[in-house]
C-alpha cells in the first residue's frame, strides 16, 4: 500500500531510509542470524549500535567534553519529576518559565517532586493569558517576562510548545533567555536537532525521541557533568542521573530497538548535511506553509505572534469548526494524515519535523490554496 503523508505531532514521521534500513536488517542484524531486538544489550553487536548513536549525537550537536549524553526511559514526562529530584537541594528552589501546556505540566510535576524533598518550584514567568482550559499562549517569553531567582537550582523552559505552536529562538534576534549563573534546563522534545544549538548555553537538555529523532520509549539527556556529580543521592538509584552517566546508559536493559532506530535517523541526518542543512530544509518547509496561511488571511488564521511561530508545529484556525472537520477529512482522503489540532485547543496542526518531506508540504499547500478558494 502507498505510504501516507504523516503530519502527526508524535509519535511522528520517521525518515523512509531509516525505516528501510531497519526493514533490511530486521531478521538478520550484522550477519548474526537474529534481530537487533533479540541481542543482549551487553553484547558487542548491540553495543556497537549504542556507541554509534551516542557518538553521532555528540558530533551533530558539537557536545562539549564537559557533558554526558544519556539514553533514559520514562518519556519526557518522567523527566519532569526526575530533574528536580536530582538537581534541587533541600531548602532551595527551581524556577520555571511557562509558555504552553507542556511547560505547565513540567511545572506541576516539579512542585510535587520538590515538595516531597523539602524544596520548592517557583513560577519565574509565563506568557499565558486567561485561566483554565481557556488559557491562551501565543508567544515565547522575552527578558521582560522573566524574574530569575539568583539562588535557583536552574531555570526550566520548553523550547517548542507542540500544542500551541510557540517556539523559542526561531528568530536569531530573540535567543533563549539569559539566566546568568543559573543553569538553563530545556525540554526540547519537539524541536531537538531541528537546527544547530549551542549546548554550552544549557545545564541540561532533554528530549523524548518520538517527535523528531526516533520512536517512542527513549529520552535523550545532555547534561553538564558537574550537575550530575552534585545531584542528590537520597533518591532511588534508578532515578539518579549519575546512574546512567556512570554506566553508559546500560545500567539496566535499555530500549534497544528504539536506540537502534535513533542511530538510523541520526545517520540519515548526517548524510543530508547535518544540522545546518536540516535547518535550511525546515525553515523552507515552514516558510512555505506560513506563506499560504498569510496569503489567505481571510480564511486561515494563525494565532501565534509572528516572531514566535513554531517551525516544527504550525497551528491555525479556519472560519468554523465544521470547516476544520471538513479540511481534515478531505486531506485524509488525499493521503495527508495527522492534521487535527490537539483536543485541548482545536483547530489544525501541521507538524513539519525533520522527517517530513518538502514534497509533502508542496502537496498540502496546494490543497490549502484550493480549499480556501472553495471556502
Amino acid at each position: 500500500m502507498p505510504r501516507v503523508k504523516n503530519f502527526n505531532a508524535g509519535p511522528a514521521a520517521l525518515p523512509l531510509p531509516a525505516l528501510e534500513r531497519a526493514r533490511d536488517e530486521f531478521l538478520d542484524f550484522a550477519g548474526s542470524g537474529m534481530s537487533v531486538m533479540e541481542h543482549s544489550h551487553r553484547g558487542k553487536e548491540y553495543e556497537a549500535v549504542h556507541d554509534e548513536a551516542l557518538a553521532l549525537l555528540r558530533e551533530l550537536l558539537g557536545v562539549p567534553d564537559g557533558y554526558d549524553v544519556l539514553f533514559v526511559q520514562g518519556g519526557a514526562s518522567q523527566l519532569f519529576a526526575q530533574i528536580p529530584m536530582n538537581l534541587v537541594e533541600k531548602g532551595r528552589g527551581a524556577d520555571y518559565l511557562v509558555t504552553g501546556a507542556w511547560g505547565e505540566k513540567a511545572f506541576s510535576e516539579a512542585k510535587a517532586a520538590t515538595a516531597m524533598l523539602g524544596a520548592s518550584a517557583r513560577l519565574a514567568g509565563t506568557t499565558g493569558e486567561g485561566d483554565g482550559k481557556e488559557k491562551r499562549y501565543v508567544r515565547a517569553a522575552t527578558a521582560a517576562d522573566l524574574q530569575v531567582s539568583p539562588d535557583a537550582a536552574y531555570l526550566h523552559l520548553t523550547s517548542n510548545e507542540t500544542i500551541h505552536g510557540v517556539q523559542f529562538a526561531v528568530d536569531p534576534a530573540r535567543p533563549f533567555p539569559d539566566a546568568g549563573k543559573v543553569p538553563l534546563v530545556a525540554d526540547m522534545s519537539s524541536d531537538f536537532l531541528w537546527k544547530p544549538v549551542d549546548v554550552s548555553r544549557f545545564g541540561l537538555i532533554y528530549a523524548g525521541a518520538q517527535k523528531n529523532i526516533g520512536p517512542s520509549g527513549v529520552v535523550v539527556v545532555i547534561v553538564r557533568k558537574d550537575l550530575v556529580a552534585a545531584g542528590r543521592k537520597d533518591i532511588p538509584k534508578i532515578f539518579q542521573l549519575r546512574t546512567p552517566a556512570e554506566n553508559k546508559s546500560l545500567y539496566n536493559t535499555p530500549p534497544t530497538f528504539g536506540i537502534y532506530m535513533i542511530r538510523n535517523v541520526l545517520a540519515w541526518l548526517k548524510g543530508l548535511g547535518g544540522l545546518p542543512a536540516m535547518e535550511a530544509r525546515n525553515r523552507a518547509k515552514a516558510g512555505k506553509l506560513y506563506g499560504v496561511i498569510d496569503a489567505n488571511a481571510g480564511y486561515y488564521r494563525c494565532p501565534v505572534e509572528r516572531e514566535s511561530r513554531s517551525v516544527m508545529n504550525v497551528v491555525f484556525r479556519l472560519p468554523t469548526e465544521a470547516d476544520e472537520e471538513r479540511f481534515v477529512k478531505e486531506a485524509k482522503a488525499k493521503g495527508m494524515v495527522g492534521l487535527k489540532g490537539h483536543r485541548s485547543v482545536g483547530g489544525i496542526r501541521v507538524s513539519t519535523y525533520n522527517a517530513v518531506e518538502p514534497a509533502w508540504l508542496d502537496e498540502l499547500c496546494a490543497f490549502m490554496q484550493e480549499f480556501a478558494k472553495r471556502g
